[in-house]
This record gives structure tokens, sequence and C-alpha cells, in this order.
């Protein structure tokens, strides 16, 4: 038990390997502030990839950076102990406020009890005693579009002025819309300032033409028809004109500019009509020294409508009627129009360009911006609903939640606890007959795979997926069983994730890591398993490729003597001193391996009874004592630091996984309690009676060996 400076006896449990504070009254949590951050679990955690409300995060998260901090959760503590006359209820964890634990007598209480109770009126349930979080998901039926609510936006519902609702249409229609509480699309300060903004630069704009209409209309309000029969023909008038001078200036480019005869020829050979393309592309006129534009006769029959509407709206009103256009004319009417297209460049291209001036001047001049502005004040001025819900939506998401962050951030209770998973645990990982409890999700792979290793705990990193979700990556933390048969990649398993769900997991990257003393212990034996195997398929591999060799030397050799067949070689004689030497050899080897037996065998006789399984045991030891010792120091100094850290926690403390704890974070297969089992197996394999057979020979050799010596008659004497 601990005592703060302020007299708060706190009380801690041991638990990890470190001293961990208890949070099961009110009071701890009125004076959760005053304790020593060196003894909180974490002092920082995310908002994301955590098996916990991320609405409720979210409202914790204050400066909203996506982490949560200490100041934040000690901020949240006095918040609720505050507004809440019985903070006992935060301990019961459900989803389900007593609107008799919100405490009346406090101001900021009051007004969240009757904004409850509000609440439940507008969802017909007026006559509850507890506000749950599903009471407040859906906005929409708390708030009524015709109400001020205070989010400073507003629908067309809020007023009753037809032109205020006509102002509103048209700047969502420009502009687009904003949510309201309510569910209505609405504007706010910044869609009407932008409306009002893109109106006044048009009406300046507009102006500029009635302050120098001389100027910029030419021919009054046609200005803007005639300017576009002139533009629609410019070109190609620019074109014809171009021509004439090209041929006033040199009279034999005459014949190059006007169409050649094969021109004419391609163009027989077609069905024509006025629209052809390859008439338009004819020039306007005849070209000719000096020629004037006809606006009659003897024009190109592609471009006859367009000079028509040329000569009628825009030639006749300024010079009258003419039946020709020459140069100097054609450039008097394009400087008429230089200061129309001009003024129309610089026309404000915003969203209501295509709206008539005088419609947005009533807009201007009628007093509708100050009627929006004001009746957005009015809705921001509001102290109803907005920020009162919102607060009342807290308190009972805290309600629900604070308590269990409480034990996941200042303790880490829920994971040494056998009740409830901690919030960072993503699942259960089913791979090679065990369950894994401790999985995480891994957002990034290169920073997880960086830190995690420091752990010191053997991991697993797998790819889920499942269909209709978007696929994820974990980690899962093996400590109990063995790895023999893990393989990567390619090992399969299933990961059920905090729903239930089933997910297909593959392994993509193991950590090694020691898993457990008894894993240890059989290691040694293990590896010289392997070692021998290994040689033992070498050696065979060799051999096998040897007599390929040879069969393929004898192949080659016959086929020779087939095509030269050589005389017949005499057959060697038997010499019996070389399979006498080989037999001596064979003898000596096994006279060898007999009195090797042997001395360890007498040596091993030669003891007294009670140190012979001594002597065993120390063997034993001799081989697997150091694997099983480093694996024991290892597996001591298991932490779940470096774990959380590399999902973006601040762990504040050493928390570790022992032997006995790890065991219980691992399932591994075994048959349950009062199940029976048959050991008859029809198809086991049949046993080979080769390995029975050298077994006894090496131990008959070293009998008789040990009584050649006169070792075995002593032992027995």
């Amino acid at each position: 038990m601990s005592k703060d400076k302020k007299g708060h006896p706190w009380r801690f449990f041991r638990s990890g390997g470190f001293d961990q504070v208890r949070i099961e009254t009110a009071d701890d949590l009125r004076h959760l502030g005053e304790l020593d951050q060196k003894l909180w679990s974490a002092l920082a955690c995310p908002t994301s990839g955590l098996e916990f409300d991320s609405r409720t995060l979210q409202l914790l998260d204050a400066d909203g950076d996506g982490r949560i901090r200490v100041p934040e959760i000690v901020t949240a503590a006095n918040w609720v102990c505050a507004v809440l006359r019985e903070p006992e209820v935060l301990f019961r964890g459900v989803d389900g406020l007593p609107l008799a634990a919100i405490d009346p007598d406090h101001p900021e209480g009051a007004r969240l009890l009757a904004t409850a109770r509000k609440v439940l009126a507008y969802l017909d349930k007026a006559d509850a005693e507890q506000i749950a979080v599903s009471d407040l998901t859906d906005t929409s039926r708390l708030f009524a579009p015709d109400h001020l609510n205070g989010d400073g936006i507003v629908p067309a519902e809020l007023t009753t002025d037809a032109t205020l609702v006509r102002a509103i249409g048209l700047i969502i229609d420009g502009f687009g819309s904003a949510d309201d509480r309510s569910g209505k699309p609405g504007v706010d300060a910044e869609r009407v300032n932008a409306f009002f903004a893109a109106a006044q630069a048009l009406s300046d704009w507009q102006a500029q033409a009635e302050a120098d209409a001389a100027t910029l209309l030419p021919l009054g309000a046609d200005t803007g028809a005639a300017a576009a029969v002139f533009e629609a023909v410019r070109d190609k008038v620019e074109d014809y004109f171009t021509r004439c001078r090209l041929a006033a200036f040199d009279e034999r480019a005459v014949t190059a500019l006007n169409p050649a005869d094969e021109t004419y020829a391609s163009l027989a050979v077609q069905a024509l009509d006025a629209a052809a393309e390859g008439v338009a592309a004819l020039p306007l006129a005849m070209v000719g020294p000096g020629r004037a534009l006809p606006l009659e006769v003897g024009l190109n029959p592609a471009w006859e409508a367009g000079i028509a509407r040329l000569r009628d709206t825009v030639v006749q009103p300024v010079f009258g009627v003419r039946e020709s256009l020459s140069w100097s004319e054609w450039q008097a009417l394009s400087r008429r129009f230089d200061a129309y297209r001009a003024w129309m460049a610089a026309k404000p291209t915003n969203p209501l360009a295509a709206m008539e001036i005088a419609e947005l001047r009533v807009l201007l001049d009628s007093g509708v911006r100050a009627a929006l502005d004001a009746l957005i004040q009015q809705d921001l001025g509001a102290e109803t609903a907005a920020a009162q819900v919102d607060a009342l939506e807290r308190l009972v998401r805290y309600n629900r939640d604070l308590v269990q962050l409480l034990r996941n951030f200042v303790t880490l209770s829920d994971f040494y606890g056998t009740r409830e998973k901690a919030i960072f645990q993503a699942g259960t990982l089913y791979l090679d007959q065990r369950s894994c409890e401790l999985c995480l999700r891994v957002t990034d792979m290169g920073r997880h795979a960086a830190l995690a290793p420091l752990s010191g705990t053997y991991l697993v990193y797998c790819d889920c997926v499942r269909q209709g979700e978007a696929p994820m990556t974990i980690v899962a933390a093996l400590t109990g069983g063995d790895a023999d048969e893990m393989m990567v990649p390619g090992r399969n398993g299933v990961f059920y994730d905090r729903q239930g769900r089933d997910w297909n997991a593959s392994v993509v990257k193991v950590v090694e890591a020691p898993i457990s003393v008894r894993q240890a212990f059989w290691s040694p034996y293990k590896r010289i398993g392997r070692m021998i195997g290994e040689q033992i398929q070498k050696f065979a591999a060799a051999r096998e490729k040897a007599v390929d060799e040879r069969a393929a030397a004898g192949v080659a050799g016959a086929g020779a003597k087939v095509e030269a067949p050589p005389a017949p070689a005499p057959a060697p004689a038997f010499d019996i001193a070389k399979f006498a030497g080989i037999f001596a050899a064979i003898g000596l080897a096994l006279g060898a391996l007999g009195t090797a037996l042997a001395a360890v065998v007498s040596g091993f006789l030669s003891l007294p009874a009670w140190q012979m399984p001594l002597v065993v045991v120390g063997i034993v030891l001799l081989i697997s004592g150091p694997s099983m010792l480093l694996a024991w120091l290892k597996l001591r100094q298991r932490n779940l630091g470096p774990l959380l850290d590399a999902n973006g926690w601040a762990v504040n403390t050493r928390a570790r996984i022992n032997i006995p704890f790890g065991a219980a974070l691992t399932g591994v297969a075994a048959l349950p309690a009062g199940a029976s089992r048959s050991l008859s197996d029809p198809y086991a394999e049949k046993g080979s009676p080769w390995g029975t057979w050298i077994f006894l020979l090496i131990v008959v050799a070293a009998v008789v060996a040990a009584w050649q010596q006169g070792l075995l008659a002593r032992f027995l004497g």
C-alpha cells in the first residue's frame, strides 16, 4: 500500500514483474491526477488499431493528434467525477447510464440531465430511467430542421422567408451544402460569403460595360449576339483577305491561292452538299488582287449562311446596306469588337456566371446576405442541442468505456488478468496445433519488425484475408509448444478476430526466440538428429551420383566395345592376400569399437549402483543444460513493451511475459479431461529388426571384450 503527498491511500498489486495500481473506487478516479506518472503502465497510445470504441477515443483525444496521453485521461476522469454524483456506476462498464447518477446540483450536471430527458422524449422514451450510447447515434432524430441547434448551418426549413429560401437553394446549387445536425442540407458562413463574393464580382464586371457602353458595347444590347456572329466567321474572312493581299503583292500567286483543277476533280466524284467538309475548306470567295469580300453573290456555298448573318447583324448596323466589304472596313469592324472581347475575357469564371446579373443584384441589394448572416449567428448562439448533446454523448460513452481504458493504460490488469482480453489484443491465431492469444495488428511492417524482436518473444507475422474485408497483417507471440514445423512462407492457419470472424492467415515472417525450457531440453538432440540425417542424405546422394556415373560410363564403354570389340582379357586371378587384408581391417575396426565400448561400459559398471543414475543425469545435463539455461534466462526477459511500442504506444514499464504467464497465452493441443483413446493404429509403420540386431551385436561385443579383459569377473565378484 502506498500513500501520496495529498493523503490518498493507493493500493498496488504485483503482476507482470512490476507493481500496478488498483483503480477500483470513485476516490481512485478523483485522485488519478495525483498519481505519479512514473507509476503509470503507459504514457500514450494510438487512437487506431485497438479493440476499443473509436468514437470514445476521438472524444478523449482533445487535441486531435491521433494519440491519447496522460493529461487527457486525467481530464476525462475529473470531468465525469464532477458531473456524476455516483461515479461508482463507471465500474459497471455497461451501456446504460442511470439518470439518477447525474448530479443535478452541479451546473453542467443539471444541463446534462435536462438534455438527457429531452433526448429521451424525442425518442419516445420519456419514462426511461437510463440513457445508452445507441440513443445518441442518430442525431437526425434529435434535431428538427426548423429549430436552432448551434452548429452554424442553416437549412431552408429554418426560415419561412421565400427570398431567403431561394437564396439558400442558389447557394447550395453553386457552392454545395453542409449537413445540418437534422440531416438536412444547409449553408454555413463560408458558403454564404463565397456566394455573395462571386455575385459581387459579376455585378462589378457588368458595371464596367454600363460605365463605358460606347466602347464595350458598340451595338448596344445586340453587341453580344453580333460578336458571336462575327467570331463564327472571323478566321475564314481573315483567311480570304490575306489571300487577296498576297495576290496584290504578287499576281503570280493568284493561281496558287485559288483552288486547283485537281481539287475540283476530287470533289466532282463525291455527292456534294453545302456542309461537305471539302467544300468548306475552299476559300471564302475567288481570290484576286485587292478584292473586296462579296456579301451576297460569289460566296463559297458552305459559308453563305454565316456571311449572310454577318451582313445583316454586323455590317448593316454599322455601314448600312452593302453588297461587299473591303479590307479596311473589315478591320474597322474588328476593332469595334476588340474592347468587347477583352471585357468578356475578364468575366469572372465562378459558379454564378450563368445567372442573370439582374437577379444577382436583387440578392445583393435586398439585404439577403445580412439576413442569412444573422440567421447563422442566431443558430451558433443557441445554447441548446449541439454542445449539450455532444457533452451527453461524451458522458454516456465514458460511463461505458473509461474504466476499461484505465485497465489497459494506467494498469495492464486486463492483459494480466484472465477475464477479458486487453484492448491491444486483436484476436486468436490457430496455427500448428496451438492457439495464440497475444495477437496484435500491424500497420507498419518495417517499424514493427525493427522493434518487436527486442521483446525476446518468438513472433510469427501473418497476412490475414477475408472476403469482403480489407486485408490486414498481425503478429502473434508463440509462447508454448515448439516451432519445428514452422515454415516461411506458406504455413497457413486461421485467425479469429474479436468479433468472432474467421480470417485466412498465412505466415510471412518469423522472428525466432526460445519458446519454452522443454523445447530447449530437446533442441540439442534434435540438432544432432538433423545433422546425422543431413550427413546420411549427403552420403546417399554421393553414392547415388557415383553409381549413376559408373552406369553411364559402363553404357558408353559397352557402346565402344560394340563398335570395335577388343581381344578378350584374361580373367584376374583370385588374390587371397587382398581379401585377408580387408577382413583384417574390419576385425581391427570392430575390435577398436568393442574396446571403446568396453571401456565405457566397464567404467560405468565399476561405479556403485547409487552413482549410476547420477552419471546418466550428468550426461543429459551436459548435453541439454546449456540450452536450457540460456532459454530460461531469455524467457525471463520476455517483454510486452517493444511489441506495443512498435504499434505507437509509449509503454512506461517492463511488462514481462514470464514462463507461467507465457504458457497461459498459448494453448497447446491436449486431449480433453476424461477422454479415452486406443493405441492400436492399423496404419502404423512396421518396425524393422535390423536396428535391434545391430544394438544387440554391439552389446555382445562390449560384454565379450569386458570378459576377455577380466572386467566382467571383477564386477560380478
